[in-house]
């Protein structure tokens, strides 16, 4: 069984592409060369910045022939069916043949295909996959067709056997498969003849070519780190920048470089990104001081120097980009001690956050009046959250964040602790955004959480107040990252709030901008009782004109009572309060289900807790969320959901068929049977447990109690006959099955659990 080595040698291919396209590579022609009818032992693929290579071994040397029985139509069928069925199976009519079925005579293909060579199969294969090649971007060069990421050069392609190796002939517009490739485009650019995937990597290595990607950057972060740890510096980590070097060279030579000492007093985030952004360096920290005083380079060549010049001039280039960032710094600092973080957050007044929900200097006033009010139930001082929440995006005006975006937050907190800010605001500043995915960090200061959770509910009501909600797979404004956050916020800082009311609130405050402008509004009399909010410039409360007339007393009415109407121009019109606040709410139970389910807890048993009161305190709903799925992880829980059941099924039939509610109390001197009277006695034991276990938030204890019935309850299905003959003993075991119903259904919604 011979072995197959494929290379497709072109100029430089961009380093992000270079996995994905080995992939690419290595399904491409295994699944073609399996569909074809040949196997393999196994595949594997690798990439440099100027190959694609493909080994695969243990390969039949040709395809089985192969026999095909294809049913078709009946004997005088429409000459355009027969037609069809000719074209399906490949035939002629000369090749059909007439059976025997048990509806009469139909025509049978017989389908022979004999076997073929694996070269010759090789070379189809192999050619369809680099003309149907799926790059990201791909060129054409010459007169030719043939697109590719880069031009190609070469193609080797051969099989390797104990015989030895073979060159599967293959022609690509010009471009004829070989046994030779090329080693190092300067260190050996010779051509280099191989007789197998060993033999290529070997001399490869010799050519001063490593093949394997992960060992390339093994190589690096090894040398690296060596380097350092001779001066007693370290290497900042950053997987990422290791596999993108690793895929720009070919034979990686690290060069250890020092930063000049006018850039020391950059902050070291921003010495980091800008070599890593603009240069591909490595960033080394002085442990002690924790300040970048060098930089990693990997070059691709061996030089008689040992690469002083190489590193000279990297040194050149990277000082002129440092004093960007050094004028950036100075400047944007100078800005700070002049005017302050409000001064320097002033022109976003001028920046649109949206056109339908205003500037980002209107959503900062949102977002400052949300913090404030969450701050108390986060345990932060409701003025500091205010105070961080109107700098928080005054860095978004900075000309460092304008140079460097992925620094916004970052440079808040640096920008907000030279204007002289403390008590967790600097933090503030930079934590806000987090968490901004499922392994993010998620803040833990009081504030950082106030205006974290502030932020991101302004933006879920905000588009959930223009009808911008996800759809699909299309969230282009990433609120279900969002509502995760806000999910994360909570449920990690055990912060016990009511949604409902922020949300409320906040979709209020988005009321209020009509067209994008700040625009308030007045309560007047709309008739019969009725009270509406209508536009104006000022907000009316008697003869007094107030900035803030809205309390959560007046808010709740117009959400129960549904006034909350707006003006005809058609600029933002909302549907009702409740409504509007009731679906974003469902919104987040969604997201919720999904961050519980990766926790191992049912969507059936979240439900069963959605369905009760208070569901809008996600603290609390986990907590009975976890507690009911602990109870029904035990055997007593699992059984009790059958009694439930049971109970609840008679008890409904019951209530149907006698058009009456069995909810009138069960009395114990009609109890008959030691089973009825122990069930009696266990629910008033069980009421007198769960009632203030309820109460408190205890939902462990309540759970416990609750599945202490699963005995009384089977003892009572066993031995008890609800549907007696005698009135007086069915009604009251009816009412007695109702206290179960009850009881359960003080705790969670028992139906919703599903099996």
């Amino acid at each position: 069984m011979p072995d197959l080595l494929i290379e497709l040698f072109s100029e430089e291919i961009p380093a992000r592409m270079q996995k994905r396209a080995s992939d690419d590579l290595k399904k491409l022609v295994t699944d073609g060369l399996v569909e074809a009818g040949l196997t393999y032992s196994g595949a594997a693929a690798f990439s440099t910045p100027r190959r694609l290579a493909l080994s695969v071994e243990g390969l039949t040397a040709e395809s089985q022939a192969t026999r095909e029985e294809r049913k078709g139509p009946k004997v005088g069928a429409p000459d355009k069916a027969i037609e069809g069925f000719l074209r399906g199976a490949g035939v002629t009519r000369d090749d059909l043949e007439v059976r025997d079925d048990k509806k009469g005579q139909v025509y049978f293909a017989v389908i022979e295909k004999p076997g073929r060579l694996a070269a010759d199969i090789i070379a189809e294969v192999l050619e369809g996959a680099i003309r149907n090649f799926p790059w990201p971007k791909s060129m054409r060069w010459g007169d030719g067709p043939l697109k590719w990421v880069r031009p190609l050069h070469s193609i080797l392609c051969i099989t390797s056997d104990e015989a030895g190796a073979q060159v599967v002939p293959l022609d690509v517009d010009g471009i004829t498969s070989s046994n030779t490739t090329r080693g190092h485009r300067f260190l050996a650019p010779d051509t280099i003849t191989v007789t197998g995937f060993d033999d290529y990597e070997a001399k490869l290595k010799r050519a001063h070519v490593i093949l394997r990607a992960d060992e390339r950057a093994e190589m690096i972060w090894h040398e690296a780190t060596n380097q350092a740890f001779a001066l007693g510096l370290e290497v900042v980590e950053d997987r990422g920048l290791l596999a993108e070097v690793a895929g720009l060279v070919e034979w990686p030579v690290v060069l250890l470089g020092k930063i000049d000492d006018d850039f020391l007093g950059l902050p070291p985030e921003v010495l980091q990104t800008s070599m890593k952004e603009h240069q591909k360096f490595f960033s080394v920290r002085n442990p002690k001081s924790n300040r970048i005083e060098r930089f990693v380079t990997v070059a691709n060549m061996e030089t008689a120097d040992n690469g002083a010049t190489i590193l000279a001039g990297n040194q050149k280039v990277l000082s002129a980009r440092l004093a960007d960032a050094k004028f950036f710094w100075e400047n944007d600092l100078r800005t700070v001690k002049t005017v302050g973080l409000e001064g320097m957050g002033a022109s976003l007044a001028d920046v649109t956050f949206h056109n339908k929900l205003g500037s980002q200097a209107d959503r900062i006033k949102r977002i400052e009046a949300l913090a404030r009010e969450i701050a108390p139930a986060v345990g932060a001082k409701p003025d500091l959250a205010a105070e961080a929440a109107r700098i928080c995006k005054a860095d978004l005006s900075s000309e460092m964040v304008y140079e460097f975006p992925e620094l916004q937050g970052l440079m808040g907190r640096y920008y907000a602790e030279a204007a002289g800010h403390d008590d967790g605001v600097p933090a503030a500043c930079q934590e806000h955004y987090s968490p901004l995915g499922p392994s993010d960090d998620v803040p833990t200061a009081p504030v950082s959480v106030a205006v974290a959770l502030a932020d991101k509910i302004d933006t879920l009501t905000g588009f959930w107040a223009i009808d911008e909600k996800p759809t699909g797979s299309k969230d282009p404004f990433a609120l279900r990252r969002a509502a995760l956050g806000v999910i994360r916020l909570v449920l990690e800082n055990s912060v016990t709030l009511s949604a409902v009311d922020h949300l409320s609130e906040q979709l209020v405050r988005h009321a209020r901008w009509m067209g994008g402008s700040w625009k308030l509004f007045e309560l007047q009399d709309a008739g019969e009782g009725m009270t509406r909010w209508h536009p104006a410039m000022t907000v009316i409360s008697g003869d007094e004109v107030v900035e803030e007339p809205f309390s959560m007393v007046e808010v709740r009415r117009l959400f129960e009572n549904g006034e909350l109407a707006f003006d005809d121009e058609g600029k933002l019109r909302l549907p009702e309060l409740g409504e509007l606040t009731n679906d974003l709410l469902s919104f987040l139970h969604d997201r919720l289900k999904v961050f519980l389910k990766d926790k191992g807890i049912r969507h059936d048993i979240i439900d069963a807790c959605i369905a009760m009161p208070g569901n809008d305190d996600l603290t609390l709903l986990v907590k009975r969320a976890e507690a009911l799925a602990a109870t029904l992880a035990t055997d007593d829980g699992e059984n009790l959901i059958q009694g439930f059941k049971r109970a609840n099924n008679i008890l409904t039939q019951a209530e149907e068929k006698d058009g009456v509610e069995y909810s009138y109390g069960a009395d114990i001197k009609f109890a008959e049977d030691d089973a009825e009277k122990a069930l009696f006695s266990a629910l008033d034991a069980a009421d007198a447990k769960i009632a203030p276990a309820m109460k408190n938030e205890d939902f462990s204890t309540a759970m416990t109690a609750m599945a202490a019935l699963r005995g009384p309850i089977d003892a009572f299905f066993t031995d008890v006959q609800v549907n007696a003959d005698s009135e007086i003993l069915r009604r009251n075991r009816l009412n007695l099955l109702s206290r179960i119903r009850n009881i359960c259904l003080s705790v969670a919604d028992l139906t919703k659990i599903e099996g």
